[in-house]
Parts: C-alpha cells; sequence; structure tokens
C-alpha cells in the first residue's frame, strides 16, 4: 500500500512539474527574437510604427525584435495567425484599426476579437483627405457639390474593405450624402501611385503617411479628421470646419499577444514598449511625423479596444459594409 502511495505521489509530482515547466512565465522570457505580425503590406503607418520602435523595444528586451507583414483577407490573415499562435509572447500582432472593423463587418470569422491579450495602444493618427492636382474640387464643400453633380463618377481608395480609410470614406459619404466607388488596395505605396496617376481621384489615409505628398506639393490635402487642426498642416481645415459637424476619426495602432498569454508575459512587454515609446528621440520622431503617442497600460488598451469595437461597429452597421 506503502509503495503504491509513492508511485501516485512520485507521478502525481512529474505531472505538476512537466505542466509547471510547460506554462509559459516572465522568468527568463525572452530568450529568443520576437516577432510582431504587422497586416498590411511595407510603406503603410501600420507598418511604419512597429519598425521605429522594434530596434528600441529589442534591446530592452534582450532579443531581436522582427517585423512580419502578412497583408490580405482584409487584416483576417495576419489577425488569426497570431490568434492562434503560442501564448508565450513570442509572436505578436500589430492591431489596426482595420482588425476592428473587421469583428464587425465579417460574416464568417474564424477569431474572437476582443480575446486578444492588449499589450498597448502604442500610438493613434489622424486622417487626411488627399485629392489628385487634376481633380477640380478644391475644398470638401466642393468635393460634396461636385460629388452630387457626378454620382458614382469618384474613385476612392484604401488600404482595404475594412480600412479605417475606407470606413472614414463611407462615414462622409453617409453624413454628406453622396456616392462615390471604392477602390481597396493592399498597401499605402500602392494607393498613393493610383492618385497620382489620376485613377482615383482622392483618398483618406494616415496623415503620417501623406504629409511627404502634400509637403513636396505631389498632392492636395482638402481636410483632416482630427478635431483640431494639424501642427503639420496649419493652413487645412478639418472635417468638422468645412460643414461636418463632430466628424473626426482616428487610426490606431497597438500591440497584442494571442489569448492566454500570461499576465507577467504581457506586463513585461508592456513595460518595454511604454519605455520605448517614452524615449526623446522615438517620441519626437513619431510627433513630427503627426502620431499622436499612448503608450497605456494592458487593461487601458483593452478598454480602448471595447470602446472602438462599440464606435467602428455603428459606421460597419449604416454603411452595411459587409464581408463574405
Amino acid at each position: 500500500m506503502r509503495k503504491n502511495f509513492r508511485t501516485c505521489a512520485a507521478v502525481l509530482f512529474a505531472c505538476v512539474a512537466t505542466l509547471a515547466a510547460s506554462t509559459p512565465n516572465a522568468q527568463g522570457f525572452p530568450n529568443r527574437p520576437i516577432t510582431i505580425v504587422v497586416v498590411v503590406g511595407p510603406g503603410s503607418a501600420a507598418d511604419t510604427v512597429p519598425r521605429i520602435l522594434s530596434e528600441k523595444v529589442g534591446a530592452l528586451l534582450g532579443q531581436p525584435v522582427i517585423v512580419l507583414n502578412k497583408p490580405g483577407g482584409s487584416t483576417m490573415i495576419g489577425n488569426e495567425y497570431v490568434y492562434r499562435a503560442a501564448p508565450d509572447g513570442y509572436t505578436l500582432l500589430g492591431t489596426t484599426t482595420g482588425m476592428i472593423i473587421a469583428a464587425s463587418a465579417a460574416k464568417n470569422i474564424a477569431y474572437d476579437t476582443s480575446r486578444f491579450a492588449s499589450v498597448t495602444v502604442m500610438t493613434r493618427s489622424p486622417l487626411a483627405l488627399a485629392a489628385n492636382l487634376g481633380f477640380p474640387p478644391r475644398n470638401i464643400a466642393e468635393l460634396i457639390q461636385y460629388a452630387k453633380a457626378n454620382p458614382n463618377k469618384v474613385n476612392y481608395g484604401s488600404l482595404g474593405v475594412t480600412s479605417s480609410h475606407r470606413l472614414t470614406a463611407e462615414k462622409l459619404k453617409l453624413e454628406a450624402g453622396i456616392d462615390m466607388v471604392h477602390i481597396p488596395y493592399n498597401s499605402s505605396s500602392a494607393a498613393h501611385a493610383d492618385l497620382l496617376g489620376g485613377r482615383i481621384q482622392i483618398m483618406f489615409d494616415n496623415l503620417a503617411s501623406l504629409l511627404p505628398m502634400f509637403k513636396s506639393g505631389r498632392m492636395r490635402p482638402l481636410a483632416v479628421t482630427s478635431p483640431k487642426r494639424s501642427p503639420q498642416l496649419p493652413d487645412v481645415p478639418t472635417l468638422a470646419e468645412s460643414g461636418l459637424n463632430d466628424f473626426e476619426s482616428f487610426a490606431m495602432f497597438g500591440i497584442a499577444a494571442p489569448p492566454g498569454t500570461p499576465k507577467d508575459i504581457i506586463a513585461r512587454l508592456n513595460a518595454a514598449f511604454v519605455e520605448a515609446l517614452a524615449m526623446p528621440e522615438i517620441r519626437q520622431r513619431l510627433i513630427d511625423s503627426s502620431f499622436e503617442v499612448i503608450g497605456n497600460s494592458p487593461d487601458a488598451a483593452d478598454a480602448y479596444l471595447r470602446k472602438e469595437l462599440a464606435s467602428w461597429g455603428a459606421i460597419v452597421k449604416a454603411a452595411n459594409v459587409q464581408i463574405e
């Protein structure tokens, strides 16, 4: 009897030890490179922000931080890839407003957006409405007048069906009572090329991505989506100033981990990202590019996610945006 007890105790101890060894925790984390999956192609703000931070975060954690682009599927390919990754802190998601919009717009989504483990919201960026130089309207009032006189003759670009660029244009259509044709792209660079070439006439994009085009005079800014004018474009009115009361829109850029990632690992990652965001050279670089630096706690990032899911979901419903 005593022998059987000792045998059972030994087996139980071995099982507990194995379980403890296989459960990720922050002790010794990280001991290999970390990957941030970005759900759009290179060149867009969603790609730029993680790349700006990756070297500093890697130095703070003592391991390389690699940015991996997985565009397509209205952000859902990259989102699902991270959702199903091991919850050990080594595979992270560069979260975007597109991820939040897809949660409401997709009919058959293979993951639960609300279950991602938030690390932090790194930044958010107002959008700007850019126009091809040959496009007749010079401001929002003229754009609305032109679109009403030429229904479905204005093509607007975006970074996909569920991007903040597309939903902001849909919000403009709803509030102004106009019709325009949506042309989706996988990257800002491809959309910008067609805007410069005249295939599309206008496009909402993150102000950070459009600033070089505005500064060089290659595109015309019609308005910005922030509540106040941008310091980088003090002569460009807001949409609210242009007659669309209380109109504002921001693109969010955060970091999340797969569901079930231990809280101590989340805390370790959060500390590194927040410290990197607070570095004067990083902070100033982001501000100069028109990003609002946030760097909040995991709990605050979760609350932000829930709020965004509700607000963007309302626009998705009103505009009847759907992904089959």
